[in-house]
C-alpha cells in the first residue's frame, strides 16, 4: 500500500524510478525510492477480458495496455504524491512475455524518457520477479538480518519455472546482480499447468487460485502422479545448459491429468460444471465446491501434491548441491499456500533461511521492475535508442 503523501519528505527523496510492467495480461506501473521502499503501486488485471476464453488472448491483452497504460502510471504518480520533474529514471519490462503487450509498455515508456528527459532502464521480467522478494527484504533490514547469498531463487509462475543461483556483486545493498541459470522447465510452467489442468476439469480462470482454494478438500494420496527423468533440450546460443537433473516438466501431468478423466468417466460431470459456473458471474469458492464430487476433489488435490512436491525437491536438492545460503520463492505459483508451507517446513528442517513476495508482488507488478532497475541505474546499465520487445528474453548465464 502506498504511503500517505503528506506524511512523507520529499526533500530527502532521490532515487525515484517509474516503473511500467505490460508482459502478459496486467498493465502495472510503480514509484519506487532507491530500490527498496514502494511509493506506489498500481495495477490494471485483465481477467474478466480473458475468462471467457480460458486463457490470456494476446490481441486482446495488447488492446487492454493500450487503453490502461496512461491511467496506470497517472495513477501511481499520483499515489506516490510525486511528478515527472521528481523521478531520477524510468524503468521497463523488456521480456519475456508477449511481444505486443510488451511494445506497447516499451513504446510508452520510450516516448515519456524522451519527452522527460529521463534515461530508461530494460529490466528482465524474471529478473523483477527475484527482486519482489527482495524489495521486501529491504524493507524488513532495520528489523530482520539480509537474506545470506548466494540465494537460490525459484521464479514460479504461468509462464516460468526456473532455478537461478543468485549473487550480488560488491559490498553495498545496492551492488548489481548476477543470476545462473540452473535449472527450467523444458514444456509447460507449473503455472500454465495448473491453469491447464483447472480448465480440463471445467474450473475457471486462472486456474491456480481454483485449485489452491479446492485441494484442501479432497484426499491428496488418492491418485498416485509420478514425475519421470526430464532430458534436457537444445539451449539458446551463448546461455548455459541448465543441469539436467535440475530441469522441470509438467505437460505429462497434465495428460495424466486428462487420462484419468476419460478413464474414470468424468467428462459429463465436468460438462455439467462448466456450464454452471459459467451461468455464474462472480462464483465463489462456495460455488464451485458444491459443484465438484469427491473424486474430482481428489484428483485436484493429488495434481497440487505431487507439482508442488516435484518443485520442492529439485529446488532443495539444488540448493544443497550449489551451496545456496537461502531460497528465494517468487511468481504467481508462489502465492499457492500448500507450496508455502511445504517449503517453508523443508526449509526449517535444512537450516535454510525462505522469502517468499506478499500476495500483492506474487503476480505481476511494477514494483518489482522498479527495484531490479535500480542496481542497474546505479551501473550506468541503460537501455538502447533501439530498445524492443524480446518475447524469448533469457536471464543470467
Amino acid at each position: 500500500m502506498a504511503e500517505d503523501p503528506s506524511t512523507q519528505d520529499r526533500s530527502t527523496h532521490g532515487g525515484l524510478i517509474l516503473a511500467v510492467e505490460s508482459s502478459c495480461d496486467e498493465t502495472a506501473a510503480a514509484v519506487v525510492e532507491r530500490g527498496s521502499r514502494t511509493l506506489s503501486s498500481v495495477v490494471a488485471s485483465q481477467i474478466p477480458i480473458h475468462s471467457p476464453y480460458g486463457g490470456v488472448v494476446p490481441e486482446l491483452a495488447s488492446r487492454e495496455h493500450l487503453r490502461n497504460v496512461v491511467p496506470v502510471v497517472r495513477a501511481a504518480l499520483e499515489k506516490a504524491g510525486c511528478r515527472f520533474s521528481d523521478l531520477d529514471a524510468i524503468a521497463v519490462t523488456s521480456g519475456p512475455g508477449l511481444a505486443g503487450a510488451l511494445l506497447v509498455g516499451i513504446s510508452y515508456a520510450k516516448a515519456l524518457a524522451y519527452a522527460t528527459g529521463k534515461p530508461l532502464v530494460a529490466v528482465n521480467h524474471i529478473e523483477g520477479h527475484i527482486h519482489a522478494v527482495l524489495l521486501e527484504q529491504r524493507q524488513l533490514s532495520a528489523t530482520q538480518e539480509p537474506m545470506p547469498l548466494p540465494a537460490l531463487a525459484l521464479v514460479v509462475s504461468g509462464g516460468h519455472t526456473h532455478l537461478y543461483l543468485t549473487r550480488q556483486q560488491g559490498s553495498s545493498r545496492d551492488g548489481g546482480w548476477t543470476y545462473h541459470n540452473v535449472g527450467r522447465t523444458v514444456d509447460d510452467a507449473a503455472g500454465e499447468a495448473f491453469d491447464k489442468v483447472a480448465k480440463l476439469l471445467g474450473l475457471g480462470y486462472p486456474g491456480g487460485p481454483w485449485i489452491d482454494g479446492l485441494a484442501p478438500h479432497g484426499n491428496s494420496s488418492a491418485v498416485p502422479f509420478s514425475f519421470s527423468q526430464v532430458k534436457a533440450k537444445a539451449h539458446r546460443p551463448g546461455q548455459r545448459a541448465a543441469l539436467p537433473r535440475f530441469l522441470f516438466s509438467f505437460s505429462g501431468i497434465k495428460t495424466a491429468v486428462l487420462h484419468y478423466v476419460q478413464v474414470h468417466g468424468m467428462q459429463p460431470s465436468i460438462d455439467v460444471r462448466h456450464r454452471a459456473l459459467a451461468a455464474i458471474e462472480h462464483p465463489k469458492l462456495s460455488d464451485v465446491l458444491a459443484l465438484c464430487d469427491a473424486p474430482t476433489l481428489d484428483l485436484i488435490a493429488s495434481f497440487q501434491r505431487a507439482v508442488v512436491g516435484d518443485l520442492k525437491r529439485k529446488t532443495f536438492r539444488a540448493a544443497e548441491e550449489l551451496g545456496a545460503h537461502s531460497i528465494l520463492v517468487s511468481g504467481g505459483v508462489a502465492a499457492n499456500r500448500e507450496l508455502r508451507t511445504r517449503f517453508t517446513a523443508e526449509a526449517a528442517k535444512r537450516g535454510l533461511p525462505i522469502a517468499f513476495p506478499s500476495l500483492a508482488l506474487s503476480t505481476d507488478n511494477a514494483a518489482m521492475i522498479a527495484a531490479a532497475a535500480w542496481p542497474k541505474l546505479l551501473a550506468g546499465d541503460l537501455a538502447p535508442a533501439n530498445l524492443s520487445a524480446d518475447p524469448s528474453l533469457a536471464l543470467g548465464r
